[in-house]
């Protein structure tokens, strides 16, 4: 591969595919030029199908979604499940669901599992990594659970949490190497996929 940054590369686009906003924000963060697609996948886990596996399996899916539209990219596939005593916590969509999942986290460690992949469709070769990051939750009242969750409203979000918002006021502490994985893009690994690829952000 020739070393040549992204913007100034002829043979590949840059697709991410996902239609987070989250996602999207960090991925600018690289400062190169890239499309966003809305993959349509299912994203129900299979038949005793482990965290990890999921989040793996679903950012391929994600990324070999858009290889019919974008026959000469380099697409970005990223999948996230909040994980605690083994268990997946989905996103709670209620108001009550959300005050059940963070009553149970209360003073305990969440692992947030980020599955990535890069998938050049010219080539069909997929990089895949996880990347864990955890965090151990305050002891919390109802009271703040409350009023967190009116304040923030993190109901589409793993585990009813949004850490790029007020749900950094719920933590006592954060373990971990990369803190965008966390928000479910993680760029460190991410660097290191696109060098491979000999596209280089700096």
């Amino acid at each position: 591969m020739i070393d040549i940054p992204i913007s100034s590369a002829s043979t590949y686009s840059l697709v991410l595919a996902s239609t987070s906003p989250f996602r999207k924000n960090l991925l600018e963060r690289l400062s190169i030029p890239f499309e966003t697609y809305a993959p349509h996948v299912d994203e129900t886990p299979l038949l005793l199908e482990s965290p990890t596996a999921l989040v793996i399996r679903l950012a391929e899916l994600k990324a070999r979604a858009a290889q019919l539209t974008y026959p000469n990219a380099l697409v970005i596939g990223s999948d996230q499940v909040a994980v605690h005593n083994g268990h997946i916590l989905g996103k709670p969509q209620t108001h009550e669901q959300a005050i059940q999942q963070l009553m149970a986290v209360s003073g305990k460690t969440v692992d947030f599992l980020t599955g990535l992949c890069l998938f050049n469709t010219m080539t069909h070769l997929a990089q895949t990594d996880i990347v864990c990051f955890s965090v151990l939750f305050r002891p919390l009242t109802l009271s703040q659970i409350e009023n967190y969750l009116h304040r923030e409203k993190p109901y589409h979000c793993a585990g009813s949490f949004k850490s790029e918002g007020l749900g950094i006021a719920l933590l006592d502490n954060m373990m971990g190497n990369d803190p965008t994985a966390l928000i479910g893009l993680p760029l460190i690994r991410l660097v290191q996929m696109l060098e491979m690829e000999g596209i280089f952000v700096i």
